[in-house]
């Protein structure tokens, strides 16, 4: 068949390092797939990108045709069939979030008009990038020619930990859990909902409450777990989650390739517009979808608590805020 072009940027970066061996050998476009695999940093990283594809020439990776460093987005950007932005600017110590932002519209902002200018139409854009909600959709603001459905945030990572933390307190797999969900941003005011998840214990699906009996817990270690596990992996590990992170691009990248299993959804983030879950329009918010002929659809018809609702209308007003901020920044960039 003919190489799809796979774009990765921060490629010399931790999350990039775990990232391209799964996507070189197949475990993300499937064993028959060929790539071509472009990878994007900053000028004072090139010759680190260097060792990198010195590397993935060594794994002699029979899908691999050809490997691209750049530092120039109308190279990294042109003919694109899929492109996940992992790099962005990271929050210094000291630094406010309002900083944060304001570096990373001006690059996500640039990025957005490349792939609007060189990328093909179809496209399927992954933001890593943290704040990934909102450089994403500034990404798709700024490519105004490609569908905003093209454009997604990772909350995949969330999402399995969630799933994760609920196997681990009962003892299953967690392939055994389907079903929970992340709403909203992917920061602490994230909300693990496992009110319409499922799981499988000794052959028989059951509702995780019913499963666990013990609400408190549910409402809250569970969900503070889930939301703070970033910040524990950086306390104990001196660095930010590379090999998870990782893991969960590939799954989410996977899914919008091939689609999801029958019977399950998983979170992403994704334009709000037309959604039934009372969230505002035009948001880069995480939702329950399912994906099928590489389109995602919202699952619709959840019953939402009073507990949920007002989880996800406060992860909404933090959304609602830094859009603001960032909308504020790009008129400016």
């Amino acid at each position: 068949g003919e190489p799809i072009r796979v774009l990765v940027t921060g490629a010399a970066g931790q999350i990039a390092y775990s990232l391209l061996y799964s996507i070189a050998k197949g475990d993300v476009f499937g064993k028959e797939q060929p790539l071509i695999l472009v990878l994007l940093d900053i000028t004072p990283m090139m010759t680190v990108l260097e060792g990198v594809v010195m590397e993935l020439q060594d794994c002699a990776l029979p899908l691999l045709r050809e490997v691209i460093p750049t530092d120039k987005e109308e190279v990294a950007f042109k003919d694109l069939d899929i492109a996940i932005l992992v790099g962005s600017m990271p929050r210094r110590e000291g630094m406010e979030r309002k900083d944060l932002l304001k570096a990373n519209v001006k690059i996500f902002k640039s990025q957005g008009a490349a792939l609007d200018k060189y990328a093909k139409k179809t496209v399927k854009v992954v933001v890593v990038g943290n704040p990934a909600n909102t450089n994403c959709l500034i990404a798709s603001k700024s490519a105004p020619s490609i569908p905003k459905e093209n454009f997604s945030c990772l909350t995949r990572l969330d999402h399995n930990r969630a799933k994760s933390q609920i196997a681990l307190k009962l003892g299953v797999t967690a392939n055994d859990v389907k079903n929970v969900i992340i709403w909203g941003n992917h920061s602490s005011t994230q909300y693990p909902d496992v009110n319409h998840a499922k799981v499988n214990v000794k052959g028989k699906e059951v509702g995780v409450y019913e499963a666990i009996k013990d609400d408190s817990w549910l409402k809250g270690d569970f969900i503070l777990t889930v939301q703070q596990r970033g910040a524990a992996v950086i306390k104990a590990r001196k660095l930010s989650s590379a090999m998870s992170a990782a893991k969960a691009i590939c799954d989410h990248v996977r899914d919008i390739w091939f689609g999801t299993p029958a019977g399950e959804f998983v979170s992403m983030g994704v334009i709000s517009d037309g959604n039934s879950y009372g969230v505002p329009e035009d948001l880069l918010y995480s939702f329950p979808v399912v994906i099928k002929d590489k389109t995602w659809k919202f699952v619709e018809g959840l019953p939402i608590n009073d507990f949920s609702r007002e989880k996800m209308d406060l992860t909404a007003k933090e959304l609602a805020e830094e859009k603001e901020t960032a909308v504020e920044f790009l008129s400016s960039a």
